[in-house]
């Protein structure tokens, strides 16, 4: 057991069973969570006793600063050598940042560098919270907004994932509103209820990229297990349970899911849920050579979605310099080190 990876009642539960007073459980939840620390030395308010709890620890590895706008990329190594990255994202309204749930991942979509190496394993609360917390105090800012997109599937990480949100949305820490929290997920139809249950009003985005299943499933092998019909009843109850918008992610590929049939059907089958589509253009992997939806394109998919009805807006692309997308960049750092070791 690691004393940061629990919740503020967990950690409660623990200080009482050690014998300690119960306002130690405050110290040490404030002390990893508001102040965004890790060594329990540097801390002068803990006795010895507590000092020496194992702390689960990770570091910034390497970051990339994009020349063309204001996204920053990083590289993040945990206590077991393993990599994971983030990005961070400046809007109008504030800073927001994609962390990663998992090292590597098991959805196997065909154009995710996240999926090609396999799942290596889950992440911990406090390897998804010390993303956030590395990054604030690196660059002295505040995290408005949390996007889990980064490596993994949120939603194969379930409880972990929910610690997390426990965590980051305790006034003892961080006290991040639960509607600035966006999951996205390729649709693990179970766990989308599971979610609902829990009612909080937590964003939910599905990768759909198709509103075929046959040509769902030829990019999203998810699909082998839930059909899209399932995906979007689980989204809709979802939504009406919690009061929140569902966001549909949708990367663009030419010839593949951008024609006017594909915007047609997407119609059909959105209309009764209060969605919201976001197109997004697609950043090119070396296993999966399709061609990108060209700007005149993408509008135009945009314009028909529109038109019958659909809120549809274009990603802006941020951080293209600097392999800003999912996964591409540990995936790259973790081929030149083998291509070195070759």
């Amino acid at each position: 057991m690691f004393i940061n990876d629990l919740t503020f009642e967990e950690m409660k539960s623990y200080i009482e069973e050690i014998g300690e007073k119960k306002f130690r459980a405050q110290q040490l939840f404030t002390f990893f969570n508001k102040n965004k620390k890790w060594d329990l030395n540097s801390s002068s308010n803990l006795p010895k006793d507590l000092k020496s709890l194992p702390v689960r620890e990770i570091k910034i590895f390497e970051e990339y600063h994009s020349k063309i706008d204001e996204t920053v990329k990083f590289l993040f190594e945990l206590n077991d050598g393993n990599l994971i990255e983030g990005v961070l994202l400046k809007y109008e309204h504030g800073y927001s940042q994609c962390i990663s749930t998992q090292v590597g991942c098991r959805m196997s979509c065909s154009f995710c560098a996240s999926t090609k190496g396999g799942l290596i394993r889950n992440l911990t609360p406090s390897e998804m919270a010390g993303q956030i917390y590395l990054v604030e105090n690196k660059l002295g800012i505040n995290i408005s907004n949390i996007v889990l997109m980064g490596s993994g599937e949120p939603l194969d990480n379930y409880e972990n994932v929910i610690k997390f949100f426990d965590i980051i949305h305790d006034e003892n820490g961080k006290n991040l509103s639960n509607r600035s929290i966006t999951i996205s997920t390729c649709g693990i139809v179970p766990r989308i209820y599971d979610l609902e249950k829990l009612k909080k009003p937590i964003n939910l985005a599905i990768s759909l990229h198709s509103p075929f299943d046959e040509d769902r499933k030829k990019i999203m092998p998810i699909t082998n297990r839930y059909s899209i019909e399932e995906v979007l009843a689980a989204s809709k109850y979802y939504s009406e349970g919690t009061g929140t918008r569902i966001t549909l992610e949708y990367t663009l590929i030419k010839d593949v899911n951008d024609r006017e049939i594909d915007a047609n059907e997407l119609i059909r089958i959105t209309k009764d849920i209060k969605v919201h589509v976001n197109l997004i253009p697609l950043n090119p992997i070396k296993e999966y050579n399709k061609g990108k939806t060209s700007a005149k394109g993408a509008k135009k998919f945009q314009n028909m979605l529109l038109k019958g009805g659909i809120n549809a807006t274009i990603r802006r692309e941020l951080g293209s310099d600097i392999s800003a997308s999912c996964g591409q960049l540990r995936r790259k750092r973790l081929e030149n080190e083998n291509s070195k070791a070759n």
